[in-house]
């Protein structure tokens, strides 16, 4: 009976797998152990070569302006928007005005009625000391009273004027809120681009930076030619005086820093440097690129002629102002200045004639 106390306590002798079950055990294992490397190689950050870093940033600054583009139509609806909204209500409280007016006027006739209206007419001519003045007074009154119905008339139909006009100033607000949504949007999704774009770059080496910069200075024209706002005109003249006026703005923008959301005249971005060109030749210009291209008519690359606007990317996403000789004066990303490089840097897109 001891001994069976004794047996039942023991501790259970362990059995080692031998043969195939070992062997099956062991790529279990092995497999497990795989996975759970494999599991931590996915979780973390790869490790990316400075090309493949440049290559990412300059993604993120593609998309950065595709936002900008965005924030910049947003903005523009968003603030037609507020002006409408404004004119509507200026509309409602002028249309107030004049009803409240209108009301004052006939309250006080119905007052006037009220008092007098206890006297039947008949009696009224009968106490009259002159009948004669009598019945053309009541002819008179019987005008006004046709006319004080019109006034009735008019005053129910201006109150359905004033409804109508706070009603379409409720909507021009939702109006309003949806697209300022969309403003905040876009402003989010570009400075996110951004700020990725600055914390790829900072891993990178003081020299590779340079490098960096070193290589999109050679792709847009070099450093002289970014910064130098005595540039030599193009041999190419520009068809007409506004197209001259809008090619020398942009000359005179030439190392101007590029601000997304900006419009000079100390910064712009791309849509930004054209329309303002443009309007310094007299010439208003909507604020995209995407709507800047429907503007005066369609030129092919062979056409082109100093001050057209060229357009890049499928979705015309940034633009330039052409100054002939295959160039073109635009403003590129952050930290890249207004300057002059080779429209074919980028794939073409169209371009637009405006005057």
């Amino acid at each position: 009976m001891a001994a069976h106390r004794k047996a039942a306590h023991r501790k259970p002798k362990q059995r080692f797998f031998t043969g195939p079950a070992a062997r099956t055990a062991a790529t279990l294992a092995f497999a497990g152990a795989a996975a759970t490397a494999l599991e931590g190689a996915a979780q973390a950050d790869p490790q990316l070569s400075p090309a493949q870093v440049r290559a990412k940033v300059d993604r993120l600054y593609h998309d950065a302006e595709v936002a900008t583009e965005k924030y910049n139509g947003a903005k523009e609806k968003a603030a037609a928007s507020a002006r409408s909204l404004d004119a509507l209500r200026d509309e409602a409280a002028r249309r107030t005005d004049r009803l409240n007016a209108a009301r004052n006027a006939l309250g006080s006739f119905a007052a006037a009625e009220y008092r007098s209206g206890g006297i039947d007419p008949a009696v009224r001519l009968a106490l009259s000391s002159d009948p004669d003045e009598y019945l053309e007074r009541a002819s008179y009154l019987d005008r006004a009273g046709d006319r004080q119905a019109g006034a009735l008339q008019g005053v129910r139909r201006q109150i359905g004027e004033v409804a109508q006009l706070r009603a379409r100033a409720e909507d021009e607000l939702a109006v309003l809120a949806s697209r300022q949504a969309d403003l905040k949007k876009h402003k989010v999704a570009v400075r996110t681009r951004l700020a990725d774009a600055q914390r790829l770059l900072a891993t990178l080496t003081a020299a590779q930076r340079a490098d960096y910069e070193r290589s999109a200075d050679a792709g847009h024209g070099g450093p002289a030619v970014r910064a130098d706002r005595h540039t030599p005109r193009g041999s190419v003249a520009a068809p007409n005086p506004r197209a001259a006026q809008a090619v020398a703005f942009a000359y005179g923008a030439l190392g101007k820093p590029y601000v997304w959301g900006a419009t000079g005249p100390a910064s712009f971005d791309c849509s930004g440097l054209t329309q303002a060109a443009w309007k310094a030749a007299g010439v208003s210009l909507p604020r995209t690129t995407y709507t800047q291209i429907n503007t005066g008519h369609r030129v092919s690359r062979s056409e082109l002629a100093p001050g057209d606007l060229v357009f890049f990317y499928s979705g015309i996403t940034h633009v330039g102002l052409y100054i002939g000789g295959g160039q073109m004066i635009h403003a590129p990303r952050p930290g890249a200045p207004v300057r002059v490089a080779p429209i074919s840097e980028m794939p073409f897109a169209g371009a637009a004639r405006v005057a």
